[in-house]
């Protein structure tokens, strides 16, 4: 869940210059951190601006959880902002909390107000914070969607997705150049022998330095789990299992074999925004 457990952190979304003052970060030394990322800024680090922003979602924490399926829907967006009374923001509403808070609760979708669900107080970051460092925030703090604040107010709503294209792309180029130094490396031990370094030994090192691990490594020595449902087991028994795991998806599967893969983002998309039952909707449909 996006944010939860963290102390209040509001901000505005009216225009007033009441509210203009930019919101505390939390911490005796964020203002160094700040400092600290601006003039990171002028050495070519790319802030969270610079990643292509899209205007967040948003709306009052009065609105049904139907109704903010269904924008949310219409918008293609897994996430959207709440306001309270004040235009403060106070909360976030992700597909995650649909699936596990309301289809997996059993909660009427048109009875039930985005305030009794939502991910009270979630973090957010300003728009010249480094993008390593938002990401960073995401991953540590295990959640996927982050509030970007300028001058006092909620411009967007950054996505882990956009953070993690920007970092891979960094990592590409630096394979790259990576590439550029073991050709030229290996130029020189051809021409001069691999005597001087022993058995290719400095290649392997440097090797080890420059490239990431393939996807093999990562995922060998994890205990990974899966949640694995029939075609015609119930939207509702498989998000219940989702939950009991604590994972955001779940494998479909004849046999052993899979054929599908169920969401949160389509529980969100393709069965609360359709307001269709849970209970007597199969995982096949959706």
């Amino acid at each position: 869940m996006d944010g939860q457990g963290h102390s209040r952190r509001s901000s505005s979304f009216s225009g007033s210059p009441a509210r203009k003052k930019q919101p505390q970060m939390g911490s005796s030394d964020s203002g160094r951190k700040t400092s600290l990322s601006r003039s990171l800024t002028l050495t070519g680090e790319r802030t969270v601006k610079r990643l292509r922003l899209s205007k967040a979602l948003t709306m009052p924490d009065s609105t049904t959880v139907l109704e903010a399926c269904r924008r949310m829907a219409a918008r293609r967006v897994d996430a959207a902002l709440l306001t309270d009374s004040n235009a403060l923001l106070c909360g976030i509403l992700t597909d995650k909390d649909i699936a596990t808070r309301v289809v997996a609760c059993e909660l009427a979708l048109q009875d039930t107000p985005v305030s009794k669900v939502m991910t009270r107080n979630p973090i957010f970051v300003l728009s010249d914070t480094l993008a390593e460092e938002a990401l960073q925030k995401m991953v540590l703090g295990k959640f996927r969607h982050l509030p970007v604040v300028e001058n006092g107010e909620v411009i967007a709503l950054l996505d882990i997705t956009k953070c993690l294209y920007d970092a891979i792309a960094r990592l590409e180029r630096a394979a790259e150049k990576g590439k550029a130094i073991q050709a030229a490396v290996e130029g020189v031990e051809k021409n001069w022998g691999t005597s001087i370094s022993g058995p290719s030994t400095f290649i392997e090192a440097l090797r080890e330095q420059v490239f990431q691990p393939s996807l093999s490594t990562i995922i060998q020595g994890t205990q990974s789990r899966v949640v694995s449902v029939s075609p015609t087991e119930s939207v509702l028994s498989a998000t219940k299992r989702m939950v009991e795991f604590q994972m955001g998806s779940a494998i479909i599967t004849i046999g052993n074999k899979p054929i599908g893969i169920l969401t949160s983002r389509d529980i969100l998309m393709r069965v609360a925004a359709k307001n269709l039952s849970p209970d007597t909707t199969s995982v096949e449909k959706v």
